[in-house]
């Protein structure tokens, strides 16, 4: 599977518009979680597996892989994972959507009633 790119089609968009590849790249799974379990630093392999749930290495690697292709992951040169600049700023665009979501729990906790 190719990394999505903006310019170029993505899983249910042949526009390739950025914000449609953005959605096909952190709606494949895992993606997102790394991205947020990378937030406060410099992460091993190992231990950042264990943040993911103990996912399997095969797939937490494809991930890295792919994130590392769109340029929001580096490795460092002590086998660190961290978010670049990029990831940084996907981090920044998630916190509303982390404000939202606590919203949605609340109003769900107490019945679903708005």
């Amino acid at each position: 599977m190719t990394v999505p790119r903006p310019g170029r089609p993505v899983r249910g968009s042949g526009t390739g518009r950025p914000l449609m590849a953005a959605l096909d790249l952190f709606g494949r799974r895992w993606n997102l979680r790394i991205v947020w379990e990378l937030r406060h630093g410099p992460v091993g392999f190992r231990a950042l597996q264990q943040r993911c749930d103990n996912m399997s290495s095969s797939v937490l690697r494809q991930r890295l892989t792919e994130l590392l292709d769109a340029h929001l992951v580096e490795q460092r040169p002590d086998a660190a994972y961290a978010l670049t600049e990029l990831g940084h700023g996907a981090h920044r665009a998630l916190r509303p959507l982390v404000k939202w979501s606590d919203g949605w729990a609340s109003v769900m906790d107490a019945g679903g009633q708005v």
